[in-house]
């Protein structure tokens, strides 16, 4: 059994919205790894509450602790310390056995007038989530465990694509229909305050954002957060991540660092 853990970066509204990339990433890992997993996201909780003080039940938000907002306003930490911080992080999950899809939805590449941005970007997690475990783990199957935003929204389109699903096809105009074989449930839903591993999906989804942000629409990190990080900065996380194998690469074989992009 695996246990996806998902999270996403924007938001999902189309035509109206706020902004115009969404994001979503999943953590997936075999249910037999997790226990390890968990003691070295514990022991780097430790070591970060030891170090920077920040205390290991508080919720890791980059969001938040790159821009300075509270809880962490109030530790007085330096942006050097700020990004130090995600430095190490980045590279404990290269410690970590599971893998990590990023899909995102380009809204300015929409042509259609009806488009549902979750359902898309949640498919395609699943898609390559099942492809991987088809290839390399014998059709073991899978659940999905989110933050409580979007579960309704995420119950209804997986047990749709549970009874049909297309597939896009690099031979033919026309999709081709697969049914989903491997996952099993209801997405189940979790405050992402009690799991690290759906903050680890928060802070993969964000960093995603930005750097699309920046690459597919030409946008510059905001005011406040050009102080602290630079595009480049989130060029080497990514790339921490890519080169460790963290990131599932065959989701997207042209993707930049694996990313799926949709539209083209």
């Amino acid at each position: 059994m695996y246990l996806a853990y998902m999270d996403e970066s924007g938001d999902d509204g189309f035509p109206k919205y706020s902004s115009e990339i969404f994001v979503l990433t999943s953590v997936y890992m075999d249910h037999q790894v997790w226990k390890n997993n968990y003691t070295k996201l514990m022991e780097f909780r430790r070591f970060i509450s030891k170090n920077y003080h920040i205390p290991v039940k508080l919720e890791l938000k980059i969001h938040d602790l790159l821009h300075d907002k509270n809880p962490y306003r109030e530790m007085c930490l330096k942006n050097q310390i700020r990004v130090e911080i995600f430095d190490k992080y980045f590279q404990m999950l290269t410690q970590l056995e599971l893998k990590i899809i990023n899909v995102v939805i380009n809204k300015k590449n929409i042509t259609l007038q009806e488009y549902s941005v979750l359902e898309k970007a949640l498919t395609y997690n699943i898609q390559r989530i099942e492809n991987d475990l088809k290839e390399n783990s014998g059709l073991k199957k899978f659940m999905i465990i989110t933050d409580e935003g979007r579960l309704n929204k995420m119950r209804d389109i997986t047990r749709k694509i549970q009874k049909v699903n297309f597939i896009p096809s690099i031979y033919q105009p026309q999709p081709y229909r697969k049914e989903i074989e491997c996952m099993i449930e209801d997405p189940l839903s979790k405050n992402s305050k009690e799991s690290y591993f759906i903050q680890i999906a928060d802070t993969i989804a964000w960093v995603v954002y930005e750097f699309a942000r920046k690459k597919y629409l030409g946008l510059e990190l905001h005011k406040r957060l050009q102080s602290v990080i630079s595009f480049s900065k989130l060029e080497e996380w990514l790339k921490i991540i890519y080169d460790s194998g963290v990131i599932n690469k065959k989701a997207s074989r042209t993707g930049d660092y694996g990313i799926v992009v949709t539209p083209k």
